[in-house]
């Protein structure tokens, strides 16, 4: 009985004195004994940047796929124009008020105003090529072309048509309204700081502040919440999505 355990303990001992002997003095033989059974991890570390973080930004962009199929209409809301029409309709109604009463007056053996003598005087002085004349044409052909611009544009850039499911029942959402939910979704990720948010049409642009975690890493966590965020406000068409992430700026 006390060969076995002898041998045993010896064996044993004789582990224990090799492994002693790998971290002792003698490395050499030591090391040799540890390629022979394997090689060992090696550990490679990152090239960080001046303040201690791997990155300094981190961005990306692509289109998130809604998770019901796309629906609705696209069209855009048009806009009333109140403001445009009031001030176009108050001048045209001046204007002609103004005519009307002139020649009225004419008719009723009255002199008329004086405006009509200088405006006659000055058509019949100034030639076409005067400044004044081409600086009021170019006045005139503007507001054409910007009242024009106004009755072929639908207007309203900031509102986004939502899904329905209804024929008879359109629906639009304030692109303001949408950059807050997802601001608030934005900022539950682990390691974000401060988010600014930017809902237009075609792309929500999303600019992050992450004073923790790894930039790739945070990146990736705002594209997925983001990406639900914007599928959960049931738009008829899903933006695009562009997101970037930086460090903070160093204070002082």
């Amino acid at each position: 009985m006390s060969g076995p355990d002898n041998s045993t303990d010896g064996t044993d001992g004789t582990d224990r004195t090799g492994g002693t002997g790998g971290t002792g003095g003698t490395g050499g033989s030591g090391g040799s004994g540890g390629s022979g059974g394997g090689t060992r991890p090696v550990l490679e570390k990152r090239a960080q940047g001046p303040d201690g973080l791997d990155q300094s930004a981190s961005a990306a962009s692509y289109t998130p796929v809604l998770t019901p199929p796309e629906g609705g209409e696209h069209r855009r809301r048009w806009s009333v124009r109140r403001g445009p029409a009031v001030v176009v309709g108050l001048l045209g109604l001046a204007a002609a008020g103004l005519l009307l009463y002139d020649v009225a007056a004419v008719r009723a053996d009255r002199p008329a105003m004086r405006w009509r003598h200088v405006l006659g005087e000055q058509l019949a002085e100034r030639h076409l090529d005067d400044l004044w004349v081409l600086t009021g044409a170019g006045a005139a052909a503007l507001l054409g072309l910007w009242l024009l611009l106004l009755a072929v544009t639908p207007g309203h850039r900031s509102t986004l048509a939502m899904r329905s499911g209804e024929e008879d029942v359109r629906a639009w959402l304030d692109a303001d309204a949408a950059a807050l939910v997802l601001r608030d979704r934005a900022m539950e990720v682990p390691g974000v700081r401060s988010v600014r948010v930017r809902v237009r049409r075609a792309k929500v642009d999303v600019r992050a502040v992450a004073h923790f975690r790894e930039l790739d890493d945070v990146r990736a966590d705002l594209d997925t919440v983001l990406g639900d965020g914007i599928a959960a406000l049931g738009l008829s068409r899903a933006p695009g999505l562009r997101v970037r992430v930086d460090r903070p700026g160093k204070r002082g």
